[in-house]
């Protein structure tokens, strides 16, 4: 009754979900293609068998890089699916796997939608990348045998609470999945309290991605068109946080010295971050004119895709956005991987296991707001040997914390020769 319950409300939104595809295509023209995809409809693809993992958007489709390039090295007569909810995900899947993958969008979560997704690509393994649940999903899966596994599964308090709202309704879906490891013990007690009958600790698979040489080399080039100033990085920072660290880097001056390199999360907010530096009078060069940063230039914009790695490895130190309001930080993982000090703001809800980690090994500091987050910035800046100590932290805990995808491997073994 409550998964009925459930498809009707689904029902009832469809239409509410086509005009919000149309308002996002507003700022986001890709959100107007492959519409028949989110109602089931596929074109053919050849015939072979399928490991499909889904990856809502961008952390999830990073965090899968480990295991799709460990399948693919373990099974290479198999074909990885691909799904994601959001053009910046099927984007980042783009950039990270180019055509070795299969990628198209997850449909919307009605029962006849589902089969036909099943019943085209005839998985015989699906992963649920972090923690997405779909109960007609996982219905229809566990309906035609299709083994469906949660992994690097994260559960903050407060999706903890949103999911504990409908708890027949979870707590049934969480015992049709097949397995479920979490990344931490946290969210895996949490797992377990909505109904999770057993959840293995793995791990985070996000430490298991090794900064791409590509990547490396291309921040080298970076650094030799910023001509040798210090760097202040602002990393995957959401809306309403540029305008708070541009109003304190203002206060204090800190452009005299320093370049302020921001990096919107989001490519549909380029230009309006481009506009608001402008607007607070500041010098502004954009990443995508290719030219060598002026050295009155004072803030230079990252807009682009799938180089935040290599942005990392052009910064002296780096503040990781979603954390300065209350988002849940982004990854700061890849930061400490490349051995760059990391700054946090409060909200750290997402990543509460790893920030907890980092900071208490020296490779993070944590700030209240914008204010203290620039004065950070710049102690941190005019400090060589605390730069290294951090940094060279950084890296001992990303490496520290290696092995969930070699673990989440063997976990797989367990199903994929029945599921043949």
């Amino acid at each position: 009754m409550a998964r009925f319950l459930y498809t009707l409300s689904i029902l009832a939104l469809l239409p509410w979900a086509v005009l919000h595809l149309l308002w996002r295509a507003r700022r986001q023209p890709e959100y107007l293609r492959h519409w028949g995809e989110r109602f089931g409809f596929y074109d053919a693809v050849p015939p072979a068998p399928t490991f499909w993992i889904h990856a809502v958007s961008v952390g999830e489709t990073r965090a899968a890089q480990p295991l799709v390039t460990a399948l693919r090295a373990h099974y290479p007569g198999h074909r990885i699916l691909l799904t994601h909810m959001t053009p910046t995900g099927r984007a980042t899947s783009e950039a990270l796997f180019g055509d070795m993958v299969t990628r198209v969008y997850l449909p919307y979560d009605t029962p006849w939608a589902v089969r036909r997704f099943l019943d085209h690509f005839r998985p015989v393994l699906g992963i649920i990348m972090e923690t997405e649940l779909w109960p007609n999903l996982i219905a229809a899966c566990k309906m035609q045998e299709v083994p469906l596994l949660l992994l690097n599964a994260r559960l903050s308090e407060k999706s903890a609470q949103r999911y504990a709202r409908f708890p027949r309704l979870t707590c049934a879906a969480l015992k049709k999945l097949a397995a479920i490891s979490a990344i931490g013990d946290d969210d895996a007690r949490r797992l377990t309290a909505l109904g999770a009958p057993e959840v293995s600790v793995f791990g985070n698979m996000k430490f298991d991605i090794v900064p791409p040489e590509e990547q490396l080399s291309l921040g080298q080039v970076f650094c030799t068109r910023i001509g040798g100033r210090s760097v202040f990085l602002c990393a995957s920072t959401r809306e309403g946080e540029e305008a708070l660290i541009l109003d304190a880097w203002q206060k204090v001056g800190g452009g005299e010295t320093a370049l302020l390199l921001i990096v919107p999360r989001h490519p549909q907010r380029f230009d309006e971050v481009a506009q608001l530096v402008e607007t607070h009078g500041l010098k502004l060069q954009r990443r995508s004119d290719a030219l060598p940063v002026a050295a009155d230039t004072q803030v230079w914009l990252g807009d682009s895709m799938g180089e935040m790695f290599a942005y990392y490895a052009a910064a002296d130190v780096a503040f990781v956005g979603g954390s300065l309001l209350d988002f849940g930080s982004q990854n700061l993982i890849e930061p400490c991987a490349v051995g760059v000090p990391v700054l946090l703001g409060p909200s750290i809800f997402n990543f509460a296991e790893a920030a907890r980690a980092a900071l208490a090994v020296g490779a993070a500091h944590q700030v209240a707001d914008a204010s203290a987050l620039v004065e950070q910035a710049q102690a941190i800046l005019a400090n060589a040997l605390m730069r290294k100590k951090m940094g060279d932290a950084g890296r001992a805990f990303a490496t520290r914390h290696q092995g969930a995808t070699e673990r989440t491997l063997k976990l797989l073994e367990g199903f994929i020769p029945a599921a043949r």
